[in-house]
C-alpha cells in the first residue's frame, strides 16, 4: 500500500496570482474508441482540416494571450484526440505561438499526448525539437484481448516500440496512461501489465495514469453494454484492481500523489494537472477545450470547422461562458483538491483564496466525514484516508 513519506507538493487551492497552464485540444483521431466520449472527429474530411485548424489554434493563443494580458505560464498540455497525427514543425507551430502570447515560464513542462501507432525515434525527436519536453503515450494495456475490447488499433510491441522510440529521442519524462477494470480483465493480467511497462528499458514509465473504465452514456460500450454483448467488471472487482495497483507500484517506489496517477520521483509528476486538482486558472484552446479564469469558465465551440470558421471570420470561438460563484469555487477547491492524495487541501491556502476558513465554509461536512473515517485532518490541511480514497469520488461529491 502507498505510504505517506515523499515530499509534498503545495496543497490546494492554488493562489490566484500563480503561473496559469495552457490547453490546446487537438480533436482529430485516426479512429474512434468505443469507450472514449472525448471531443474527438475521424475521417479523412476532417483530417483535411488540420492546416486550417493549426492556423486557427495560434491566432486563437495569440487573442486570449491579448485578452489576458499575457500571463506567466508555467505548462503547456497538448490533449486529444491524437496530437501526434500532426506534423512536428505544426506541433512546433502551436508551441511558438504560445510563447508569443503567454510569459512561458523557463523549464515550463510541455506535455503532448500519442498514441503508440506510428512514433518512431525520428518523429519523437521531432517532437522533441518543436519543445515538447514530456510525452504521454496512450498504451491502455499490453494485453491483447484487452486491446481488442477496448478497440485499440495498436499491439504490445507498438506500444512498448514508442516508448523506446521517445527515450532514444531524448526524452526524460514519460506517462503512460492505462486501463482498468475493462470486460474480461483478471487480477493476474492486471499485474501481467504492470509489470511488463515497469520492465521496460531505461527504468521504465516516469509517471503512470491509471483509469478504471466508466462507461459513458451514448458510446458504443455503453450500446454494447445495454445489449448484453459486453459486461463491465462490478466495483469490488474494480476496487480490487485498484488496490493490487496502489501495492505494486509502491514496492516499485512509485508516489501515489493523485488518485488516479503515480510519479516515480517529485519531479515526474504531472505539474500541469495539478494546476487542475489545484483549482488554478488555465487557457483552453482547440475545439471544444474548457478554460478557466477567476470568476468564470468558457468552452469553445465544439465542432472543428465551426471552431475555424468563426476565428477565420474574426469571432470569438467561445460558445459556452458561465459564471463561477464564490461557492462554487470553493466547493470545486474541496472536490478537486481533496484527489491530491498527501496535500488534500490547505487551511491557510483556502482562507488565502477564498476570504474564509474551511471550518467556516464546510465544518460539518469535514467532521462527518471524518466521523466515518474517510477524512483525516494532519498539519493544516484535510486529505483523504486510505479508506477514502477507496470512495474518493463519493467523499468529494459531498462538497459541491
Amino acid at each position: 500500500m502507498e505510504t505517506r513519506t515523499s515530499p509534498r507538493i503545495a496543497a490546494a487551492p492554488a493562489a490566484p496570482d500563480e503561473p496559469i497552464g495552457i490547453y490546446l485540444h487537438v480533436p482529430f483521431c485516426a479512429h474512434i474508441c468505443p469507450y472514449c466520449d472525448f471531443n474527438t472527429y475521424a475521417g479523412a474530411g476532417q483530417m483535411a482540416l488540420v492546416p486550417r485548424y493549426v492556423a486557427a489554434m495560434g491566432r486563437e493563443i495569440a487573442r486570449q494571450g491579448e485578452e489576458h494580458g499575457h500571463p506567466a505560464a508555467g505548462t503547456i498540455f497538448i490533449g486529444g484526440g491524437t496530437p501526434s497525427l500532426l506534423t512536428p514543425d505544426q506541433i512546433g507551430e502551436v508551441i511558438a505561438a504560445c510563447r508569443d502570447a503567454f510569459d512561458l515560464l523557463p523549464g515550463a513542462e510541455v506535455t503532448m499526448e500519442a498514441n503508440p501507432n506510428g512514433l518512431d525515434a525520428a518523429t519523437a525527436a521531432g517532437f522533441a525539437a518543436a519543445g515538447v519536453t514530456r510525452l504521454s503515450l496512450g498504451v491502455q494495456t499490453v494485453h491483447r484481448r484487452g486491446l481488442r475490447t477496448l478497440g485499440r488499433q495498436h499491439e504490445a510491441d507498438d506500444a512498448r516500440a514508442a516508448y523506446v522510440a521517445a527515450r532514444q529521442a531524448g526524452f526524460t519524462s514519460v506517462s503512460l496512461d492505462l486501463i482498468f477494470g475493462w470486460p474480461g480483465q483478471t487480477l493476474d493480467g492486471w499485474r501481467d501489465d504492470l509489470d511488463a511497462v515497469l520492465a521496460w528499458p531505461d527504468g521504465g514509465p516516469d509517471h503512470l495514469s491509471l483509469y478504471s473504465l466508466i462507461v459513458e452514456p451514448g458510446t458504443p460500450f455503453a450500446d454494447a453494454v445495454a445489449r448484453g454483448i459486453l459486461r463491465p467488471l462490478d466495483d469490488d472487482a474494480s476496487a480490487d484492481l485498484y488496490e493490487l495497483a496502489m501495492a505494486r507500484l509502491d514496492e516499485a517506489g512509485f508516489e501515489h500523489y493523485e488518485v488516479a496517477n503515480w510519479a516515480r520521483t517529485p519531479a515526474d509528476r504531472s505539474r500541469h494537472n495539478v494546476t487542475y486538482w489545484r483549482n488554478g486558472s488555465w487557457a483552453g484552446i482547440g475545439a471544444g477545450a474548457h478554460g478557466q479564469w477567476p470568476g468564470r469558465r468558457e468552452m469553445e465551440h465544439l465542432l472543428p470547422r465551426t471552431f475555424i470558421e468563426a476565428i477565420e471570420a474574426g469571432q470569438s470561438p467561445v460558445s459556452n461562458l458561465d459564471e463561477v460563484t464564490p461557492r462554487m469555487a470553493m466547493g470545486e477547491t474541496m472536490m478537486l483538491g481533496l484527489r491530491l492524495i498527501r496535500d488534500g487541501v490547505g487551511e491557510g491556502a483556502f482562507a488565502a483564496r477564498h476570504g474564509v476558513g474551511l471550518a467556516e465554509a464546510f465544518g460539518p461536512t469535514i467532521d462527518d466525514l471524518a466521523a466515518l473515517g474517510l477524512l483525516e485532518r494532519d498539519a493544516g490541511r484535510v486529505r483523504l484516508t486510505p479508506r477514502g480514497l477507496m470512495v474518493a469520488n463519493d467523499v468529494c461529491a459531498r462538497f459541491l
